[in-house]
Order: structure tokens, then sequence, then C-alpha cells
């Protein structure tokens, strides 16, 4: 029985793979410009990376805007984890390729100068859609899902392809083919003259030649037929002589125009918005599948809006990760976690050791876990912010003729006055343009504004003495191998900073410390 396409689509305009039902009122809006600190998290060559050969779908944006709610972001969990599933990875992949190929046809169309070819194209990409469309249905149908949005999107669109709209459609394709399948007609060529009539039940002379000289027939013979080119594009002779078969058969060709001009919105903006929304998922778990191979974890995380219940294990620089793995080179995860009072973790210790890379992860986790993504990790409860600021070292402007000082202190005040409660901030090497009293004393005023605030963050500093502020701040230190202090471990573990530890092995391994020293010049 066919369901009125008024009563099927009811609910069906407004579906999102992407939010779920209350959500739903931003689906139509564009999501906005590339965050500010996408570059120094690098996030923006992660988001390169996924979204690489995907440019027909606009997928950037999608990766930009972090959700403010725990339910839009189990709502995409959900759906991951569906399409983790290989049966359901494939079948949704199958349709995204039958969708691509229909909208190559569609292109092609565009670019046929003559008529019934243009038409011919655009009812095979009509036909790929229906095969996409009800493929999918039935498919989803035998498979098992569990998520909201694609147990919605099963239901819809099951109604969808029962509804009078596709089902026209469907008999519209077999109605023109079927007339066309009937068309049978005769070429007489007689020197420069071409003359196209109705096919009369004429005997096939060819066949009548092979089955002649089939009597001679020695074993298999030297091919010697020559392969001509197919270019999608007729010739004028053919289209004339197509021209002259459609006026033999105004009936069938008349069905063709009339199913050209009825149905060039034949796709459902619904099955379009889920194609395009649905590569989301897809080109993110593609982008994972080389790193999972090595044995790199990912999980799905909880999140939570309470500071004090943050942790990750085994967690990495997802950017650092991709290009390690193309090298071929190991990849080191850290744990972190906040608790209590604790809201600020001060990361030092050595220099190139991994503290900026950590200040990367932090970040990078807590955006990839507010778009609804799986994170790099093994484990991992984050925080729902409702601001991301970074604060990262740049060089001097030469065009607003301030200093590095100057421009460092102008950022971190607009960071300060612009951050609420629920905001992140991660700082990295600020003030490292002037001396250590100096740095160590507006590195106070900073931390203290912060921890004022009562904000989540991680300040990576040279200053050691900033990491025992307060309750409120976590000692993190880069760690050195314990028998090689100049062999850097990128381990980010939770202890007391002792930069004098670092210097004191540094000075034993090359015999510099003061009882070393004394020895030698006794001698």
């Amino acid at each position: 029985m066919l369901i009125d396409a008024a009563i099927a689509v009811s609910t069906w305009s407004d579906f999102s793979v992407l939010f779920p039902e209350g959500r739903r009122v931003s689906v139509n809006q564009e999501m906005g410009e590339e965050p500010e600190y996408f570059g120094d998290l690098n996030l923006d060559q992660v988001v390169d990376s996924i979204t690489v050969g995907s440019g027909e779908y606009d997928l950037a944006p999608f990766f930009y805007e972090h959700l403010d709610d725990s339910d839009t972001i189990r709502y995409r969990q959900e759906a991951f984890a569906d399409l983790e599933k290989m049966d359901v990875f494939e079948v949704v992949s199958s349709f995204a390729e039958q969708m691509r190929e229909t909208r190559a046809h569609l292109v092609q169309v565009q670019e046929l100068s003559y008529r019934y070819q243009k038409e011919s194209w655009f009812i095979d990409a009509v036909d790929i859609y229906r095969q996409a469309v009800a493929s999918l249905a039935d498919a989803l149908c035998h498979i098992e899902v569990g998520s909201r949005a694609l147990l919605e999107f099963r239901e819809h669109l099951a109604a969808y392809v029962e509804s009078r709209i596709f089902q026209g459609v469907c008999a519209g394709i077999e109605d023109v083919r079927a007339g066309l399948a009937e068309v049978e007609y005769s070429i007489r060529i007689k020197g420069q003259r071409v003359t196209v009539s109705r096919y009369d039940g004429a005997p096939d002379y060819g066949a009548e030649v092979l089955a002649t000289f089939e009597r001679f027939k020695q074993g298999s013979a030297r091919d010697y037929r020559f392969g001509f080119r197919n270019p999608p594009g007729l010739n004028h002779i053919e289209a004339q002589v197509l021209s002259l078969v459609a006026r033999l058969f105004p009936g069938e060709f008349a069905n063709l125009d009339m199913f050209f001009e009825q149905h060039q919105a034949f796709i459902d903006p619904m099955i379009a918005r889920f194609d395009r929304e649905v590569h989301f998922y897809l080109a993110y778990l593609a982008f994972l599948r080389p790193l999972r191979s090595t044995g790199l974890r990912f999980c799905y995380p909880e999140v939570t809006r309470r500071h004090n219940e943050v942790f990750a294990k085994e967690a990495f620089d997802l950017a650092l990760a991709t290009k390690l793995v193309e090298q071929g080179s190991a990849i080191v995860g850290n744990d972190f976690n906040v608790s209590g009072l604790e809201r600020i973790l001060v990361v030092s210790g050595a220099n190139q050791g991994g503290k900026t890379t950590f200040a990367r992860m932090f970040g990078q986790l807590h955006h990839l876990a507010g778009i609804g993504c799986p994170v790099p990790g093994r484990s991992a409860r984050l925080y729902i912010f409702d601001q991301l600021f970074t604060h990262f070292g740049h060089g001097e402007d030469l065009e607003n003729m301030t200093g590095r000082l100057e421009d460092d202190l102008l950022r971190m005040k607009g960071i300060i006055a612009a951050a609420t409660r629920d905001s992140i901030i991660v700082v990295n090497e600020v003030f490292a343009s002037t001396t250590l009293s100096d740095a160590q004393f507006l590195g106070e005023k900073v931390l203290e504004q912060l921890i004022g605030l009562g904000l989540l963050a991680v300040v990576v500093t040279f200053v050691e003495e900033l990491a025992s502020l307060g309750p409120q701040t976590v000692s993190m230190v880069s760690t050195v191998a314990p028998d090689n202090p100049l062999e850097r471990t990128f381990k980010v573990v939770r202890q007391p900073a002792d930069g004098l530890a670092h210097a004191l092995a540094i000075a034993e391994k090359y015999g510099l410390t003061y009882e070393a020293l004394k020895r030698r010049i006794a001698r």
C-alpha cells in the first residue's frame, strides 16, 4: 500500500543524522568559520587530513562547531558506534558511492549537447539513485543498528521508499525503458545518403555469413577487429540518426521527454542531507583506520560539566600521531586527571620533552569530544566547554608595532576578559621573551586570574614555581631517561617540578658537579 507523500515526509523534512530531535532547528544553518584555536592545536591539519578527497561534501564546517549539550554528543557517539560495525559501514559506504555516481551522471548531463543523449544519461542517473535508495532501505532492515540516528533514518527511509513520489519515479523509469527497449530500426547507407526506417524483420545477413563459413573453421584465428573509442558524446552523424529514430517512434521518445521534464528535482532533500552528513562519520572513521592498524586506541569519552572529574588515559596528539605513523615511528601516550579543587595543569620540564604536544593534546581531546567524535586514548572523561582559548607564543608582528612581551600581555588580557567559568584555556610558553623574575611575576598574576575564574586550563611554562601556586594547580613534568638526561621519553607525568634534578643529572653525566670539579682540580 502506497503511503501518501505528505504523511511520509511530515517528520522526514527536519531529520538530521548529526542532531537529535529538538536540536534540529539549527540544521539548515551553515556552521561558522574555522575556530581561532585550530591553528595552535594543529586541528587544522587534522581536519585537512580527514576531509581530503571529500571536497564535494564540504565537511570541514561539521568539524568546527563544538556542541554544548551532552545529548547531542551521545547522539553522534551512538551513530559512530553503529558505523564502526563493518556491515553497517559497508552498506552506507556503498550507498554513498552510488550517490556519487548519480551526481557524476548529472554533471555529464550538463556537459552533453544533444537532447536525447542528455535525457538518456539523466534517466541513468535517476535509476542509480533509485537503486541506491532501495538497496539502502532493504539492507538497513536486515542489519542490526542501535543508534537513534540510524533507527530513525531507517524508519523514515522505509516510508519514503513506499511513498507515491518514490514509487512514481520507479514506475516512470520502468515505463520509459520498456518503451525504448521495443525500438528497433534499420539504417541504409548509400553513398552519402543515410536512410533510417523501422525494422521490418529483414534477415540478419551477418549471422548467415558466419554460419556459412563456420564449416571451414580450423581453429582459433587472430582477431583483427578494431576497438573503437566510445566517448560519452555523440558525433553529429550519430545525433542526426537518433533524431530520425525519435521521429519514427514519437510516443516512446515523448515519454522520455516528459520524464526528463517532470523529474529534474528527483533527489529528495533529506536523502541529499543524509548523504552529506553521514560523510562526517565515514570520513573520520576512514581517517582513524590506519592509526588503529598500528595498535593505537580510541575511545568514546564520557562528557561532564564538572571541572573536577576530568581525565584521560594513554591519550596522544592526533596531528603528530598521523605524521609519526606515516614515518613508522612510535607514539607515546600520556595520562592526566583533575579532581577536587584542581583546575590548572602546569607543565614544566626538559625542553623538547613533549610539553607543547601535551598541551595540544589536551585541547584536541576536548574539541573532538565536543563534536561527538571518538578521541585518541584508552579512556577519558572530558569537559563540555563554552569557549576554548589558546595562547601560544608567536613571533613579533612588524605591522602592529608592538614587541613580543606587549603582544603576549594584550592577548592574554583579551582571553581572560572573554573567558567564563565554563571555558578552557591552553597557554604555551608565554612571557618567554622576558627575564625569569618578570616571567614569574607575570605568570603568577595570570594564574591568579585563571584560578579566580575557576576554569579548566593547561599552562606550559619554564617557570617551575607556578606549579605550586595553590591547591588549584597540578604539577606535570616532561621526563627524561633515568640513565641519560639528554634522552627525552616524551612522557609527561604528575610529579613536583624539580628542574635541579635534570641539571644535576646532566652535570653528573659530563663530570661537572662540584665534587667532580674539585677532584679534577686537585689532580
